[in-house]
């Protein structure tokens, strides 16, 4: 049996990180929204639990308090660390979480932004400079493989859900086989099992598939996932292709999951009529919230309300991530989870 665990994502947490968009980022033309939204998000998460922020050196991090003062933000909750940053897509450069004989342990896997697409040079470091720094309690350790975090979901029982299109991509780790890679998965990870979606995309998205775009445990009995119903939708053949293999598939014990269907948002556009990748599906779960993206769209209240059903024991929270489409990402791609212990 492996020692190794690794915890969903409502396993109790001590931070959820995040590294904060400034002027050398693709965001510049949305910075001031931009701020504002991670202002909101930090200021929410605060009350409850510690945040992490990763600053660029070039980052004033008095105004960034002041920003976040202005939002009511916990100020006593807010941890400030600097480092170089590319981008400010923490889900995927920061470090993964699991449990190593019941110690927390921090698995720092190699970024190179989807498939070399942008630079990553220093978002690959983060994670090593953060732990130079001694932001972490728990140790650190390093990877050769290629591997993002909003391309993997735990149910926290030894099954691991995740996308073919993505993690087999000849983009991230060419040499290895599907076998080869399920197999370091379940050595570094600890789990037991891979379920692969063959199936879904979005329109927009950048990282060839991840699965926090289209299909999310939610219990380890229940999975939600993105719904198309519109037959004249560019998406509904690949939804109704990947919705069809979530309903053949079973639990470790054999029995089929309960699945929520969460709604697809109207067209978003950005200012050149690209479709923007506007889902439901990257939430963020904290340890008393599920923190929802919203889009100013008729399908938000449906969302929430579908979430809320299906996991009553936390609130509910609606964040406006118009903003955060812009750069064809979302709520959950900004985040990550350090578990309980990890923290320093």
């Amino acid at each position: 049996m492996s020692s190794r665990f690794f915890p969903a994502e409502w396993h109790p947490q001590d931070a959820i990180q995040f590294a904060w968009p400034h002027a050398q980022t693709d965001w510049v033309p949305w910075l001031d929204a931009a701020q504002s939204l991670y202002a909101e998000l930090v200021s929410e998460i605060s009350h409850y639990q510690t945040v992490v922020l990763v600053c660029d050196p070039s980052l004033d991090s008095n105004e960034i308090k002041m920003l976040l003062n202005q939002w009511q933000a916990n100020l006593a909750n807010l941890r400030f660390y600097s480092a170089p940053t590319n981008d400010t897509w923490a889900r995927d450069h920061a470090a993964i979480s699991v449990l190593d004989n019941d110690q927390p342990l921090l698995l720092d896997f190699q970024f190179n932004a989807w498939g070399s697409k942008f630079s990553a040079n220093h978002d690959n470091e983060i994670s090593s400079a953060l732990a130079k720094q001694g932001a972490y309690a728990a140790p650190l350790k390093s990877l050769p493989l290629v591997l993002e975090g909003g391309s993997i979901e735990s149910d926290g029982q030894g099954t691991l859900l995740t996308t073919s299109a993505c993690l087999l991509n000849p983009n991230r780790n060419p040499k290895l086989s599907k076998e080869q890679i399920e197999q370091a998965l379940k050595q570094e990870l600890g789990v037991s099992r891979v379920l692969w979606l063959d199936h879904g995309h979005l329109a927009g998205d950048d990282t060839d598939s991840h699965i926090d775009t289209l299909a999310r445990f939610i219990s380890p009995s229940c999975i939600a996932y993105v719904q198309c119903q519109d037959p004249t939708d560019p998406h509904h053949c690949a939804l109704s292709q990947m919705e069809a293999q979530l309903q053949g598939f079973t639990q470790a014990n054999g029995q089929p999951y309960d699945l929520v269907a969460l709604p697809m948002p109207s067209p978003k556009l950005n200012a050149e009529g690209e479709l923007l990748p506007a889902t439901y599906a990257n939430f963020l779960i904290t340890n008393e919230q599920i923190l929802v993206p919203t889009y100013q769209d008729s399908m938000d209240q449906v969302a929430l309300n579908r979430l809320h059903q299906a996991m009553p024991d936390r609130q509910v929270k609606g964040i406006d991530c118009s903003v955060l489409i812009e750069q064809f990402g979302s709520l959950h791609c900004i985040s990550m989870q350090l578990i309980k212990g990890a923290l320093a």
